[in-house]
């Protein structure tokens, strides 16, 4: 028999099954497992594992039938779905009771509001059962009176908090936060308004997920949420292709359903590094652990309200990501002016990411074991040494080029790097029409409107080593003692004739004549 590269769901599920026996095996050792166990022609990837894992509770609940099929079986109605479980965790965050008579009921408005007219189930309760099951969901109960705690009172909860960060070490403590960002704004007031109130229209705004540790020294991969799956800039190819982390929504705002999935992956991740951690987390709408089963990753929620005074990414990590995309955003501005482009902002959502993910990378484990500090969250000490140096000198950066901008209104560096409608889009709660929305959008392939590709077109590599020969004379002239600059400039050189020099051995073999 020929050996097959593809897994049928029975064998995702025992894959899920062998890693909960073997909690301890990475996944490179679980990959080769089923290779060998299943016959397969080739080592599944990673990520295929990775996918497997976070959907156990799928497998698990397939019938023998959808067990044999290579393919799962797809959802009749996917946008009545997500819509619903959404609705369902906004719920669960609100500590609103839910019985199964009313999500239900709840499925049918939205059912209409999605004109699904014959095509509409019958919500039975094994409908329900599979929903529940599809998305974790318990049996619905009463949360008591829980929910009207004095969440007020922070001077009495921070000894509670503090004793629960001292059960584990600074490197097993971590905080995510999302935030929004205009990638596009200019740091002109006039225009800004105009930009950020027709965001909806142009799409220029994506939501990000960042998450890190009290020492600084694991930072994890940003989650950015776009509004198309596959947006003009990224010419037909998707996020995860293009290195990166991606979901996407009509809206670009973090959903109950990809919290739940960046989640389980994380928790995903502690498990293969064998480590158990502390997560930090705000009380935002779509933040909802209810019912998920996390065996590595531990979440604390903090008291309502209390956010921006004890959130280590409130206490600076966003706003030092934010002055460095900044940053690269006003450099590349100056540079369309002093090329006397029309539109000296416009720049396309590829490569936002690209310097949005550059930026992410450049903050220093100092300065987010320093924002842990500043929380007063710690007895301990994160880090003695102080980098606000290094961030007033990013301040002072900004404010130069602001001045060499052609504004008639400047922002100051305060407004541009902290605009209250950013943070705003990423914690609101999600209204009923809002959400039928979101779900109508998972199959965009790309932006409607409001896109630009890059207009540079591609450079050959006699050109890219031209350019590179000519800064590296004028730093000889200008600078010859920037060591730095000079080892950087020949390295980017290297690598350059490196895949020049494999391309053309490429070449020259397939050019043989036969």
């Amino acid at each position: 028999m020929k050996p097959s590269s593809s897994l049928s769901n029975d064998q995702k599920l025992k894959i899920c099954h062998h890693k909960a026996a073997n909690p301890s095996i990475k996944q490179s050792a679980l990959a080769n497992w089923a290779m060998q166990e299943f016959k397969l022609s080739k080592v599944p990837t990673q990520g295929t594992i990775s996918n497997i894992l976070a959907k156990r509770q799928q497998y698990e609940s397939m019938d023998s039938a959808e067990l044999t099929s290579k393919r799962q079986r797809a959802v009749k109605h996917p946008e009545l779905d997500n819509v619903l479980a959404n609705w369902v965790l906004q719920c669960q965050a609100r500590r609103v009771a839910l019985s199964g008579d009313l999500i239900k009921e709840k499925a049918r408005q939205f059912a209409r509001q999605l004109e699904l007219g014959e095509r509409t189930p019958e919500f039975s309760n094994g409908w329900l059962a599979k929903f529940n099951i599809r998305h974790g969901f318990k049996a619905q109960k009463s949360y008591g009176e829980s929910g009207s705690a004095d969440l007020d009172a922070i001077d009495r909860n921070m000894p509670t908090i503090k004793e629960k960060l001292q059960s584990y070490s600074l490197q097993d403590i971590y905080n995510m936060d999302e935030t929004g960002l205009f990638y596009r704004m200019a740091p002109d007031r006039t225009i800004a308004r105009r930009q950020i109130e027709g965001s909806k229209k142009d799409k220029t705004r994506l939501t990000f997920v960042f998450a890190a540790n009290a020492d600084g020294s694991h930072k994890m991969e940003p989650l950015i949420i776009g509004h198309a799956q596959r947006p003009r800039a990224f010419n037909r190819i998707s996020g995860e292709q293009l290195g990166f982390y991606y979901r996407s929504n009509a809206k670009a705002w973090m959903t109950g359903l990809i919290f739940r999935e960046w989640l389980q992956k994380m928790d995903q991740q502690m498990q293969d590094a064998n480590r158990k951690v502390l997560l930090l987390l705000d009380n935002a709408p779509s933040h909802v652990v209810r019912d998920l089963p996390l065996t590595n990753v531990q979440v604390f929620l903090f008291p309502a309200n209390t956010t921006s005074k004890i959130q280590p990414m409130d206490a600076g990590i966003i706003a030092a990501f934010k002055r460095r995309y900044r940053r690269f955003q006003l450099q590349y501005a100056i540079d369309r002016d002093e090329q006397q482009k029309a539109d000296i902002y416009k720049v396309d959502q590829l490569i936002a990411m690209k310097w949005a993910k550059a930026t992410w990378n450049d903050i220093s484990s100092k300065t987010i074991a320093n924002c842990f500090k500043h929380t007063g969250l710690f007895e301990r000490e994160t880090q003695k040494n102080e980098v606000g140096s290094e961030e007033q000198d990013i301040e002072n950066e900004l404010k130069d080029a602001i001045n060499q901008l052609p504004i008639s209104r400047p922002m100051s560096v305060h407004e541009l790097i902290n605009p209250e409608e950013e943070q705003q889009v990423a914690h609101e709660e999600i209204s009923d029409e809002d959400l039928i929305k979101l779900s109508s959008s998972q199959d965009q392939e790309e932006e409607e409107d409001g896109e630009v590709m890059d207009e540079n077109p591609p450079m050959s590599t006699k050109e890219k080593l031209n350019v590179l020969h000519s800064c590296i004379s004028f730093l000889d002239l200008s600078n010859p003692n920037n060591v730095i600059a000079h080892k950087v400039l020949r390295n980017i050189q290297f690598e350059i004739r490196t895949i020049e020099k494999k391309q053309t051995t490429l070449d020259r073999y397939f050019c043989k004549e036969y």
